[in-house]
């Protein structure tokens, strides 16, 4: 048996080598041999010769019969060793050369090696690589209590999971922040969190003795990198996430990262966590961050971010053609053309990269805006409408639009702040914030008036007549609609001429008008179908629309035909909003069929929908759903 324990330094590798090794002394009659081969030690690492004579001598070989030669020690060290049952510990090593004349080839015998880059040359020796992690919670508040003392992380215990969090879960780091506290027997534990909550110092914080020290610990690694592997570590810490792709790490170095990155995995600098996938620790992460500080000149870092910044852009561009190639957009000047980019086969492919790639966008506009790009801040705004369409996300797209206002202000771009307004407006509503609604989409109609920009001022209007209808106001609703209907034709904006039809048929259905809602929803379909580009999404909606007009005029098989035909199509544009309202026809269907049951299911399958998406309408379609439950109740406690 060959097992190989990789990780970062200070992940507790030789501990939990060691542990275990304790733990099956029984299995092993011919004992353990341990050796530690120093290979980031920051001294020279231990020679197999070394290692080899060191084993020779604990089996019992004087000193003066220890061959010189490698070869004559391997051999003896093998013809000691068969027959026996020896578990073989192989501390700290640099490399597989390293330990492979190290490893008995006995039956009975087995070797353990530690080391902080993966060794995946020893696979081909039958080696089990085994990677190991940062400490749960559970097991990192335990550490710290070990040292501390339990009632004293007792008394503290938010205050200590919030400390051994900070420590990323690294048992190196929960032992120094544990020292501090023992050095300190008075301090409370939340002392220490408040001088580890300044990131910029945090890794100081945790390297003030030399003999044990995080710093140190990383350093070891990072100095055995390659030049090129280790200008990725730095630039990578300017990553405005977690988790990134290959394709991003190649934007930094103007060629194919991944052989690079290959190597920050072996040296357990960064975690290789699904394919294509990579993530820093967190400790690691401030470490790249003051390498890039020291190492890197500020308008290297600088351009080195903005790069980044500007592949995420024209990665999530070419997502949002795919979903909504009819909008209009404003074009951008990339300091430097990005390579490596995405291609997408379908809508839901590019959806779904958008909502992988979520936190990264919006951690890269945050950046972009701090760092003064304002454009480009703008754009990272932008770009993330399809997302925001399909999959709502609605807490997030606040924050993103109040970041597109902010940015297009900064930038001086009327379109594109009247833009942000008209967005901001929608979410607001959506949310019931119906005064800021207002505000907002006033704003957006004010800024765009400022350029004569007359399609600018029929999107906010549209908005503006959707507001009325959340508000329960469908005549002043309706006035608007009819006068956009006539204006959109003027401007020839016939995607948005189809979708003022479906709103204007969605007013009729709220005043009762079915006859006129019909024919203004028939308007809507004749329009999308006559559309240069597709739009399956809107399609779909006018369908929807029409099952609440089919259910007003009392049609329920054809609403229930309907229905099923959206839920269909909204599942295969990946539109949870979508699905959520053709549940909710659904369960109208089933209740006038009186399948109470069925109803239920229907609301409960919206309910986990809207939830997910973070909508206000969960809260109608629980209360429907809690009366249906209720009326159940009462029909089977009578019967």
């Amino acid at each position: 048996m060959l097992g190989v324990l990789s990780g970062p330094g200070g992940m507790g590798k030789t501990a939990l080598a060691l542990q275990w090794a304790h733990s099956v002394h029984d299995r092993f009659t011919g004992g353990q041999l341990y050796v530690d081969l120093a290979g980031f030690s920051g001294t020279t690492p231990v020679l197999p010769g070394e290692a080899l004579g060191m084993f020779l001598r604990s089996l019992g070989v004087s000193p003066q019969r220890v061959p010189v030669e490698l070869a004559e020690q391997a051999s003896l060290y093998r013809s000691l060793l068969a027959g026996r049952s020896v578990l073989v510990v192989l501390d700290n090593a640099y490399s597989a050369g390293q330990v492979r004349t190290l490893i008995p080839s006995s039956p009975g015998c087995a070797a353990l090696v530690t080391s902080r880059t993966r060794l995946t040359g020893l696979v081909a020796d039958g080696a089990r690589l085994l990677d190991v992690g940062p400490l749960g919670m559970t097991s990192a508040v335990r550490l710290l209590a070990k040292s501390v003392g339990d009632d004293r992380v007792a008394q503290e215990d938010a205050p200590a999971r919030t400390l051994v969090g900070m420590c990323g879960g690294l048992p190196i780091a929960v032992r120094v922040a544990a020292a501090r506290l023992v050095a300190r027997p008075r301090w409370p534990v939340r002392r220490v969190v408040a001088e580890l909550s300044d990131e910029q110092v945090r890794l100081a914080q945790l390297s003030r003795k030399a003999e044990l020290s995080v710093q140190t610990t990383f350093d070891l690694s990072y100095r055995t990198l390659s030049d090129t592997t280790a200008v990725l570590y730095r630039r990578l810490a300017l990553h405005p996430g977690r988790e990134f792709g290959p394709e991003l790490a190649s934007s930094l170095l103007d060629n194919d990262a991944e052989a690079v990155l290959e190597e920050l995995v072996e040296a357990s600098l960064v975690e290789e966590i699904g394919e294509d996938r990579y993530r820093f620790h967190d400790l690691l992460r401030l470490h790249a961050r003051e390498k890039a500080g020291t190492d890197d000149a500020p308008e290297d870092q600088q351009l080195a971010q903005r790069r980044m910044l500007e592949w995420y852009l024209a990665a999530a561009a070419i997502a949002d053609m795919v979903v909504t190639p009819h909008r209009r957009r404003l074009p951008y000047a990339f300091i430097a053309e990005p390579a490596e980019l995405p291609v997408f086969d379908a809508r839901q492919d590019a959806l779904d990269w958008l909502d992988r790639e979520r936190v990264n966008l919006i951690g890269a506009g945050q950046i972009a805006l701090s760092q003064g790009w304002a454009e480009l801040a703008w754009h990272l705004c932008d770009v993330m409408w399809p997302l925001l369409l399909h999959r709502k996300h609605y807490n997030d797209r606040v924050g993103i639009d109040e970041r597109g206002v902010a940015a297009a202000r900064r930038w001086g771009n009327a379109f594109a702040e009247a833009d942000m307004l008209k967005r901001l407006g929608r979410v607001s509503a959506t949310l019931k914030r119906f005064d800021d609604a207002d505000r907002y989409l006033r704003a957006s109609i004010e800024r765009a008036s400022s350029i004569d920009d007359r399609r600018g001022i029929a999107d906010a209007r549209e908005a503006l007549g959707l507001l009325y209808l959340d508000l329960g106001r469908p005549e002043e609703a309706l006035a608007e609609f009819e006068a956009l209907v006539e204006e959109n034709r003027v401007l020839h904006a016939d995607r948005s001429l189809g979708l003022t039809l479906v709103n204007l048929g969605k007013t009729y259905t709220a005043l009762g008008r079915v006859d006129e809602a019909a024919r203004s929803l028939a308007d809507a379909a004749t329009t999308f179908d006559g559309l240069d580009t597709p739009d399956p999404y809107n399609k779909a909606r006018v369908s929807l629309a029409d099952a609440h007009v089919q259910l007003l005029a009392g049609e329920v098989d054809h609403a229930s035909d309907t229905g099923e035909q959206v839920l269909d199509l909204m599942g295969s544009l990946g539109s949870g909003q979508g699905m959520a309202e053709a549940h909710e026809v659904l369960a109208e269907v089933a209740d006038r069929r009186g399948n109470t049951t069925l109803a239920i299911e229907h609301l409960e399958q919206s309910l986990n929908l809207l939830t997910h998406l973070g909508s206000s309408r969960a809260t109608s379609v629980r209360n429907r759903l809690q009366a249906l439950a209720n009326a159940l109740a009462r029909d089977g406690n009578e019967a």
